[in-house]
């Protein structure tokens, strides 16, 4: 360990340094066994080993039931202000390089892919959304927030603003109070609580006021378009529709009939202004049902009105504790939309639950396909797109499954 190091110190056990070393960055409340030094919860503490090891350092919080988040494994790093910016550079040049047409939204900081635990950073048009769920970067937002403005500016993307999202009661877990509203910068204006932005040559308004999450799901940008590149001459029936995305991809890929699906009056007036936006209103049928309902009914008038069936549900289960619900449930809307496709039919389907692992949701839809006594071909599999990186080492950031499938 580097010499002269003023944090305070914590040691854990040696199955957490196993995780550790096999490059998961949380520390559990239970593996921590010594601590030595003054800090307060959102301090930075060195993390050793229980031989005495440096391993990393972090933000500590002693009300969080991850108590430790390592933010380096390097003894040469200094947290300062070059850190930061260092940091948020890597994180938007890495979008420049992979994505690099498709900078007008996406998602700039992906917590802990990013090296940032706990901070999500959303960029839709000229509006930087953040959500905070770590008291660490809570207490050094007053660094990190002017600098993602800076950032970009350098990279010539105008920002007008930075909205905060902190309405999520994880924050309570952490010791901080939820809320919502523009931070405070300097020369920033604040005004209008939306914007529209342009993905797949399509354009929706974004309320990040109000909308789910941050106001609009990013991960999901190119498997529209692989929606997009099969719907041609297709009828579609887009469920759990939500803003419309799915069916106005559909629609530009030259679907010939499309139907969108939610039980969500607010979700399909917003879906309704963004289909007149892009003057798709005499392709797409909005219809206000429950989507498990609809597909019985679907399914009992034994017709093939459709010939892709796409869902894309909200999570099923936010907690192992209720993995087993909602598998029947995935179960359920999977082989009702099985039986009602017709032979050379394609089902769309996707989970964006972290818990429901893609072994077993690939479980679960075999289990439909024998259950529904139809064959699936397997046309292609993905996941979030490059915006919210993937850590092999850390499952948490692997979370949205994505599939299509013929019927044969």
């Amino acid at each position: 360990m580097k010499k002269n190091r003023n944090y305070p110190k914590v040691w854990i056990t040696p199955k957490q340094e196993k995780r550790l070393r096999s490059g998961h960055p949380w520390i559990f409340r239970d593996e921590i066994t010594k601590t030595e030094g003054n800090y307060q919860d959102g301090d930075l503490v060195d993390v050793l080993s229980s031989k005495g090891k440096y391993l990393g350092t972090g933000f500590i919080n002693q009300k969080s039931k991850i108590t430790v988040r390592l933010i380096s494994r390097n003894t040469n790093d200094t947290f300062d202000t070059a850190f930061w910016k260092r940091r948020i550079e890597y994180a938007l040049q890495y979008r420049m390089n992979v994505m690099p047409k498709d900078l007008n939204c996406f998602r700039l900081i992906f917590g802990e892919a990013d090296f940032f635990p706990g901070l999500t950073v959303d960029k839709f048009n000229d509006v930087l959304v953040c959500q905070t769920l770590s008291l660490g970067i809570e207490k050094r937002k007053e660094i990190i927030f002017p600098l993602l403005v800076e950032v970009l500016k350098e990279h010539g993307f105008k920002i007008r603003g930075i909205y905060e999202r902190n309405d999520e009661k994880i924050r309570i877990l952490e010791g901080m109070e939820e809320n919502k509203g523009w931070y405070p910068l300097e020369g920033m204006e604040n005004g209008i609580t939306s914007t529209l932005i342009t993905e797949n040559g399509l354009t929706y308004e974004v309320d990040f006021e109000n909308g789910q999450k941050t106001g609009f799901f990013l991960d999901q940008k190119y498997n529209r378009r692989a929606v997009l590149e099969i719907s041609k001459d297709k009828a579609v029936l887009d469920c759990f529709t939500h803003t419309g995305s799915f069916a106005m991809n559909a629609a530009k890929g030259g679907a010939k009939k499309i139907v969108a699906v939610d039980i969500s009056e607010t979700a399909l007036e917003m879906a309704k202004k963004n289909i007149e936006r892009n003057h798709l209103e005499d392709i797409i049928e909005l219809q206000k049902a429950d989507t498990f309902d609809y597909l019985v009914e679907l399914e009992k008038k034994k017709t093939a009105p459709f010939d892709i069936i796409i869902l894309d549900p909200p999570a099923f289960t936010k907690s192992r504790d209720t993995i087993q619900n909602a598998y029947r449930g995935y179960k359920e809307i999977n082989y009702r939309a099985m039986k009602i496709l017709p032979r050379g039919g394609f089902l769309v389907t996707a989970s964006c639950s972290h818990f429901m692992r893609e072994e077993l949701f690939e479980k679960m839809l075999v289990d439909a396909s024998l259950d529904a006594e139809v064959t699936l071909r397997e046309v292609e599999v993905r996941k979030q797109s490059m915006d919210h990186p993937i850590l092999p080492t850390v499952e948490e950031t692997s979370y949205l499954k994505f599939y299509i499938f013929q019927i044969v």
